[in-house]
């Protein structure tokens, strides 16, 4: 499998990643056996960046990719996970920041994870547990630090969810290594200019300012929680329904306009709405790694196969604008 450079961490990933999160459901309420055999093939498939967080099924997820990391011996593998506070008063960030860490090695039964990521959204003024630019490169920034030179973590970056403005300010500071970005077949914003009244948070080309940072790119949400399957149905394992992340309002309207990519599979220019979605975010240079949450191997495997495929051509991606370009003006 094709593996690209994660910005300046030097690291080189595997461009499909391993996601661990509740949306998928394996890696919080799957069989021990069925994880195990899940991690095992996708090395197989030359695998080797893992991504998890605290909030992933209250820490079961942690707890079941420590437990297979251990089982299966795992040493040349990158893991990431990440740290999302409830509100926290300045001047107490660091603390919570470091308390997070410590439950989450415990969790995962490790020294150290190669990746830790701010989980919260990033606004222009902190309310509640969403935390303002000052905040992330004032405090969260040299909370990091400081565990990078205990030897805690090796990495540090942001999940990309927020206020666009506040995004851009923060990765423009360049302070941060990694950023956690929703691009997809729904919303194109970050990786290309959108007219107004596209029905989607506008990123205001946000891959542009991550490479200009040399920021490893880790893509989320690249089938929109499951409505880019352009089903609403869903596996025993999903969680429910997720509400969208910078698309449209509602789970609904999200699996109503993936829907409408349909003839480009019936024209033969992928063979399912997410190897279309999947083909579709690697054609741009500045995704590192895809993330995909999967209920069962066989996910995992289409997804794969997809990748290994390889980016969409310039016409298949004309058509993609094409449909795209038919959103705007509609309500989001």
């Amino acid at each position: 499998m094709e593996k690209r450079r994660l910005g300046k961490t030097g690291l080189d990933v595997s461009l499909l990643g391993f996601g661990c999160g509740a949306v998928g459901g394996l890696m919080v309420g799957g069989a021990p056996a069925d994880q195990e055999r899940a991690v095992a093939r996708a090395l197989e498939l030359g695998v080797n960046y893992f991504d998890t967080a605290a909030q992933y099924g209250n820490g079961r997820s942690e707890e079941n990719i420590g437990r297979v990391i251990k089982s299966l011996k795992l040493s040349d593998i990158y893991l990431g996970t990440k740290v999302r506070l409830p509100p926290t008063d300045p001047g107490q960030i660091a603390a919570g920041i470091t308390a997070a860490l410590e439950a989450s090695l415990t969790r995962l039964q490790l020294e150290r994870v190669d990746l830790y990521q701010f989980h919260n959204a990033i606004v222009g003024s902190t309310a509640g547990g969403s935390f303002a630019v000052e905040s992330m490169l004032e405090e969260v920034v040299p909370a990091f630090e400081k565990l990078v030179q205990q030897g805690k973590i090796g990495h540090y970056g942001i999940t990309a969810v927020g206020e666009t403005a506040s995004l851009l300010r923060v990765v423009d500071a360049r302070a941060f290594e990694t950023a956690q970005v929703s691009f997809n077949l729904l919303n194109p914003s970050p990786g290309a200019a959108v007219p107004k009244g596209f029905p989607a948070q506008d990123y205001g080309g946000l891959l542009t300012h991550t490479e200009a940072a040399n920021m490893g790119v880790i893509n989320i949400r690249v089938a929109a929680g499951g409505a880019l399957s352009g089903s609403e149905e869903r596996h025993a394992l999903n969680s429910p329904a997720p509400d969208p992340i910078g698309s449209g309002s509602s789970y609904k309207i999200d699996v109503e306009r993936a829907r409408r990519f349909m003839p480009l599979v019936r024209e033969g220019l992928a063979d399912s709405l997410v190897e279309l979605g999947l083909r579709y975010v690697i054609a741009h240079a500045a995704i590192s790694t895809v993330l995909i949450g999967i209920a069962n191997l066989e996910q995992f495997e289409i997804a794969a196969r997809a990748i290994n495929k390889g980016p969409l051509s310039p016409g298949a991606l004309a058509r993609v604008a094409e449909i795209q370009a038919s959103f705007v003006g509609e309500t989001r």
